[in-house]
């Protein structure tokens, strides 16, 4: 800075003080100017909150923005033109329930019903991020634009302004000692500063119809994205409708229970299971679930189980905390060796001998009373 430059910025500085501390009486602007600064700082003030506010609107995850920011900073970084999208929450719950949908499989009837409200879900959240793509192009980048074009040039002018006043007040508090032409300067440089920022002002208070405009197209995206999630949601509801309907006129199915015979491979003796099976109102007769590798009944028929020994089947699984005792899980079949006391059985099973809960088990065939 030159030296005539470093002095004008002490009697800038000379000049605030006296108007801050000794009273001192600065020029003042007309009451229209006034009023145009005012409207220009809350503008300013409106725009910065409502950018904010609409951003949190669209993507309301603090830490998931900071995340998006991070991951589109890294892949301009890298040349990937593909940016990451907003992790919407509707998208979120539609993925759980279709991978538990998938989960319980087509035949069920709520497994078919979970999938097709997690598609529907999904499709909620592709119109969620079309609304964010259609909002940040009509609506958040046309404002950024203004604060950071139009808006800062305004505040830069009402800055400078101030200056040439406080400089321009500054020569005329001094008159005397400076020369009549350095006012007179000061004087013009003040006016037109003061003109260009009053015509800048007025432009930007009088632009009316391209802010409405763009108010109206946020109302235009957010009709859009609610028209089509209704769409869907109307779709979704009438197919969970339809289920609904199919389900409530499916025969009713009552629990009956039947006997699977076991032969000993021993002795040739006959053990019974109970398989449980469902019969509709037509008296067709259903399995309640399919035998499997590792369940309980296909177990007893594919080792040939003797049932003539005392044994009793495992209700709940059991794991040792202590040495000694027996480790199974559900279904297993225990082989009894003795009763401890009231409350613990020895047994065998898989070649491992040790104690167990009795409440653990129900018996099946009981041990020789003593």
């Amino acid at each position: 800075m030159s030296v005539s430059g470093m002095k004008k910025q002490l009697h800038k500085a000379s000049q605030l003080l006296n108007e801050r501390l000794m009273g001192a009486e600065g020029t003042k602007m007309d009451e229209d100017f006034l009023k145009m600064e005012k409207s220009v700082v809350v503008i300013h003030s409106l725009l910065v909150e409502l950018l904010s506010r609409t951003t949190e609107f669209l993507q309301p995850n603090p830490a998931d923005r900071a995340k998006l920011n991070m991951l589109n900073t890294v892949s301009r970084l890298r040349g990937q033109g593909r940016s990451a999208g907003y992790p919407q929450t509707e998208g979120m719950l539609g993925d759980c329930m279709l991978h538990y949908g998938q989960e319980l499989g087509a035949a069920s009837e709520f497994g078919g019903a979970l999938s097709g409200v997690g598609e529907a879900l999904q499709q909620v959240a592709q119109a969620r991020d079309v609304l964010d793509v259609s909002v940040k192009r009509t609506f958040i980048d046309p404002l950024q634009d203004l604060h950071n074009t139009e808006l800062k040039d305004i505040r830069y002018q009402l800055k400078k302004l101030n200056g040439r006043r406080l400089d321009f007040d500054y020569k005329r508090r001094r008159r005397g000692k400076v020369p009549a032409e350095e006012v007179r300067q000061a004087w013009d440089k003040f006016m037109t500063s003061k003109e260009l920022t009053e015509r800048s002002m007025f432009i930007l208070l009088q632009n009316d119809v391209d802010q409405l405009s763009r108010l109206a197209a946020l109302a235009a995206a957010l009709l859009d994205f609610h028209r089509n999630a209704h769409r869907i949601l109307l779709g979704l509801h009438g197919n969970l409708q339809a289920r609904l309907t199919a389900a409530s006129n499916k025969p009713e199915r009552r629990f009956r229970s039947r006997k699977i015979r076991i032969r000993s491979e021993h002795n040739g003796s006959i053990g019974f299971y109970h398989q449980p099976f469902y019969f509709s109102v037509t008296g067709e007769q259903l399995p309640a679930t399919p035998s499997r590798p590792g369940s309980p009944i296909s177990c007893y028929a594919d080792s040939k189980l003797v049932l003539d020994q005392p044994c009793c089947r495992a209700v709940y699984s059991f794991h040792p905390n202590h040495e000694g005792e027996l480790d199974f899980s559900e279904g297993d079949i225990i082989f009894l060796t003795n009763q401890v006391d009231a409350n613990w059985y020895k047994g065998t099973l898989a070649g491992q001998s040790g104690l167990f809960p009795i409440s653990y088990v129900e018996v099946l065939v009981p041990l020789p009373l003593p």
